[in-house]
């Protein structure tokens, strides 16, 4: 359950802000969004499962884009 409000709690939070900040927020800040995903968590209930997915599919994407973005090319 900690995963997902994890999950949820960086999905509110980079949709209000627009930017991937999350790992420099501090603790309070971050508990706020915590706080967040635990109440969409009880509202959505079942349909949580289709949320979750999507946000894991979201942040796989992420996560790959920014790797492809580090990776130094060669120019010759």
């Amino acid at each position: 359950m900690n995963d997902q409000v994890e999950l949820v709690a960086q999905a509110i939070y980079e949709a209000e802000h627009g930017v991937c900040l999350w790992e420099g927020e501090p603790a309070r800040h971050k508990e706020r969004f915590r706080e967040y995903a635990r109440n969409a968590i009880e509202l959505l209930d079942e349909d949580i499962g289709v949320l979750l997915l999507a946000l894991q599919e979201a942040n796989a994407g992420a996560r790959l884009r920014r790797s492809k973005g580090s990776v130094r090319r060669d120019p010759n």
